[in-house]
């Protein structure tokens, strides 16, 4: 673990900071819109008040961030963006745009396998297995417990749900 300095400033740091200010200030301006500022019991005036509180505190952030001289023992690459997090981003954008086309089982087995796998160390037999068992969890209390509907795609869930209703007397 390296000695990290309140006085220096991490890469990214800075970026990150004025990205805060600049979305602070977007949320502000959507907050004015919902009734502006007429009276303290109007609408808009709590979601006002917070983004206000948070735009300040972004930008005092950002100012203390900019002051600071940047720590020449980190980089991006290593410190901040490792390549782990870099593959589970990329894992989570894929699943986001493979779950309406594949359905949910298929879909969140591969992205439980990949990501066990990448972040256990561990094979793909364990990998396989623990997402098989976590899925069909997931599955039993969100699709059957709380008939909470997800995409099917591939899968025919309709039929394997008439099965285990018919299996079990129609309940």
């Amino acid at each position: 673990m390296r000695d990290q300095s309140p006085s220096r400033r991490r890469p990214g740091e800075a970026l990150f900071a004025l990205v805060m200010v600049g979305l602070s200030a977007v949320l502000l301006w959507s907050a004015h819109g919902i009734s502006g500022f007429e009276a303290l019991s109007a609408p808009g005036s709590v979601p006002m008040a917070a983004t206000a509180v948070m735009f300040c505190a972004a930008a005092a952030i950002a100012i203390r961030a900019l002051r600071q001289p940047l720590d020449p023992t980190q980089s991006v690459r290593r410190d901040v963006l490792p390549g782990r997090i870099l593959v589970m981003a990329a894992l989570l954008l894929a699943y986001a745009l493979l779950l309406e086309p594949l359905g949910f089982l298929p879909t969140s087995a591969l992205f439980l396998t990949l990501s066990i796998r990448l972040l256990s160390g561990r094979g793909w037999r364990f990998a396989a297995l623990t997402s098989l068992g976590s899925l069909i969890a997931i599955w039993l209390i969100f699709r059957i417990v709380f008939t909470v509907l997800m995409p099917s795609g591939l899968v025919p869930e309709a039929q394997f749900i008439q099965m285990l209703r018919d299996l079990f007397g129609g309940a």
